[in-house]
């Protein structure tokens, strides 16, 4: 087990798990329950980690044993040990990407489109509907709480919940500017055109005492819902938009339709307006950070995560190297491998920031 212990950091782990324990044992943990969800949360997954790995160390040390004796045939009847092993290796692995903030938190997706008009559009939608299959896929739920149809075709905007086992964390990869080329259907002269939209993936904030919201600067609008809700939703005023502007750089704009009710939509309003302030206070940080360590970063045209190439039958996550030919089936929501690569593209970020950080 020596060849990859390593990078599960097991010693690490149980001297977090130390730490951790004497924190769980305060008896004034529970004064601030927040912080005694994440000093809870981080326990179970730190210790589900240790435990596991000694419980695959003793199996693959015996398995290894066994295979060393054996004789071919012996050896061939064991590949299906063999095999399950290196899953096991493999999840236990994947275990440690989610060594991040409010990783089991439901995720708020929004998706807009760039320039291009009807093109970009459609781009979105065609998103929307990539995000919603990946979520049905793995029996997670989603709540649209709203969806702009744009005048020809597509969208304009959709923001929606996903809600599973570690849904934040799981689908936070996937956040950043998706590009497409095609022959548009859109072209009469069936030109090559290339769109762009950007999807933006933040945590659910429940916890009001997380993010402090003064009412007195959100303006609060109802009007009837006009989206996905049925004609049950749209005879009654129950549609909610929350604009709020103090203390951000832009104004921010947040609506739900989801339900009948409109105290319902409004509470749901500000649960995603307090997790939109988040991040923004989380990418404040993020960026001084990157300043202190005079990191700068480009906001360009070739700033794309991934290019979904019709024409020529490829998507390409330009982060990872991840390149696959069946580009439709990754439009269906069969978008798995990109996410994993993307989350150890991410660890493999955070490890070299706090490696900086340590020389600093």
């Amino acid at each position: 087990m020596k060849p990859f212990g390593g990078i599960f950091d097991i010693p690490g782990k149980q001297k977090r798990l130390v730490q951790l324990d004497v924190e769980l044992n305060d008896q004034n943990l529970w004064n601030d329950p927040e912080n005694a969800r994440k000093v809870t949360q981080e326990s179970t997954r730190a210790r589900r980690v240790v435990d596991d790995f000694a419980k695959l160390e003793s199996d693959v040390t015996g398995l290894s044993e066994m295979l060393e004796m054996a004789n071919p045939e012996e050896a061939l009847s064991l590949q299906p040990d063999v095999i399950e092993a290196t899953a096991r290796v493999e999840n236990l692995y994947r275990e440690t990407l989610f060594n991040v903030g409010h990783a089991d938190s439901a995720a708020i997706i929004t998706i807009k489109p760039g320039a291009g008009g009807t093109e970009s559009n459609d781009w979105a939608e065609m998103l929307l509907r990539m995000m919603r299959r990946f979520a049905e896929r793995h029996d997670f739920a989603v709540e649209i709480l709203d969806v702009t149809a744009a005048e020809q075709a597509g969208i304009t905007e959709a923001e929606f919940i996903v809600r599973g086992e570690r849904a934040f964390g799981l689908l936070r990869a996937e956040a950043g500017v998706h590009r497409l080329v095609r022959v548009s259907p859109f072209n009469a002269q069936g030109k090559r055109q290339t769109s762009f939209s950007n999807i933006e993936i933040v945590p659910e904030i429940e916890d009001a005492s997380e993010v402090e919201i003064n009412v007195a600067d959100v303006r609060i609008d109802v009007f009837r819902s006009g989206g996905h809700g049925g004609q049950g939703v749209n005879t009654t005023d129950s549609a909610v938009r929350l604009t709020y502007k103090a203390g951000t750089p832009e104004m921010l704009v947040v609506v739900c339709q989801d339900g009948r009710s409109q105290l319902k939509n409004k509470d749901k309003a500000f649960t995603v307006l307090r997790s939109r302030l988040f991040e923004q206070q989380d990418k404040k940080r993020r960026d001084l950070e990157d300043k202190l360590r005079g990191q700068q970063k480009s906001i360009e045209w070739g700033s794309q995560i991934r290019s979904y190439v019709l024409d020529k039958q490829y998507v390409k996550d330009h982060r990872t190297g991840v390149m696959r030919h069946d580009p439709f089936n990754v439009l269906d929501g069969d978008i798995d491998d990109f996410i994993w690569a993307g989350l150890e593209w991410q660890a493999g970020n955070r490890a070299t920031a706090a490696a900086s950080n340590d020389e600093d």
